[in-house]
This record gives structure tokens, C-alpha cells and sequence, in this order.
């Protein structure tokens, strides 16, 4: 598989030297899905835009936010799957490294999760399809369908050499 390096490599794109580019980090602590405080009397005002250009305070913002402060920026939309944050693979694929993360369809888009959630535990189908599953999340165990190594990107940041990296931007 041919991985390419779309965006130009920039100063924040790993800042620490660990593989895991800034930006990444913000958006796995990032809470989503609030009202947004700058446009409360407005419809569409969820936080549910991050903008990966930018250190953007606060760094959830609304679709209104991202008209008038993000414009020209590269901007990830979040988006809710059970409960839990998920982002289309189209948005992040030409940005990040995801090689090894289980992404799931969800009308009709390949997304993956941004963090971990919890396994399944006890009685139901949920729980007899996790037990049956050959493949486990190499940091927190729970089940995969594929042949994947983590379940979320949060789970590939925990790796103890993460790269997020693109493969022309490791040669660099």
C-alpha cells in the first residue's frame, strides 16, 4: 500500500519529535458537540469543526465559526456514531497515517473513531460477536472485525513510537 504525503510537512506537524503531529493531540482531548458560545441563538451552532491549520480557541467550533475564522483552513468535521466521536477517513487520510485502525461504514462513509470506548461486557449479541472476534485493539483489547491493530486513533497514539507520519514525510 502507497502512502503519499498530500499537505506540505510544517513546524507543528510533530512538534515533539514523537511521530504524533500536534494538532492530533489537541483533537483527541477536544470535547465536541456543545453549544457553541459565540452563536448560542443560532441553528447548527454544535462545536463539531476543528481546524487542523490553526490553534483555534476553543478548538471545537461551529459550522458559523468556521465561515468567518477558517475559511481558507483545512477543517476536520467530527461527526457522532453511538455516542462516540468518529471522522470520516477522506477527511484525515491525506493528513495522517491511519494504516492499522479498524474504520467501520456508517451511512454509507468510511469513518474510524477518534478514541476508545469502552468493550462490551456480559450478555447480547454485541458481547458473543466480541468474544468470537480473532482480532483484539493491541492498547485496550477490545475486539476488532478485521485484521486491524487499534481500535481508534487514540489507541494508536498510546503505541510507545506512534507514527501518524505519511510514509514520504518519514524519509524527510
Amino acid at each position: 500500500m502507497m502512502m503519499r504525503r498530500v499537505a506540505p510537512p510544517s513546524s507543528e506537524d510533530d512538534s515533539s519529535g514523537s511521530g504524533v503531529p500536534g494538532w492530533l493531540e489537541a483533537l483527541l482531548g477536544t470535547r465536541f458537540f456543545l453549544a457553541c458560545a459565540a452563536h448560542p441563538g443560532s441553528p447548527r451552532n454544535e462545536c463539531n469543526m476543528f481546524c487542523i491549520d490553526c490553534r483555534a480557541t476553543p478548538a471545537a467550533f461551529c459550522y458559523y465559526c468556521r465561515s468567518h475564522r477558517h475559511a481558507s483552513h483545512r477543517v476536520i468535521q467530527i461527526r457522532r456514531s453511538s455516542y462516540h466521536d468518529v471522522v470520516r477517513v477522506t477527511e484525515v487520510e491525506d493528513v495522517l497515517d491511519i494504516a492499522g485502525v479498524q474504520t467501520y461504514v456508517i451511512n454509507s462513509a468510511r469513518v474510524l473513531f477518534l478514541n476508545e470506548r469502552p468493550q462490551p461486557r456480559g450478555a447480547g449479541a454485541a458481547a458473543g460477536k466480541a468474544a468470537a472476534s480473532p482480532y483484539n485493539c493491541e492498547i485496550c483489547g477490545r475486539a476488532l472485525l478485521d485484521p486491524f491493530r487499534f481500535c481508534s486513533l487514540g489507541c494508536k497514539v498510546h503505541l510507545p513510537y506512534p507514527s501518524f507520519l505519511l510514509c514520504s514525510a518519514r524519509s524527510r
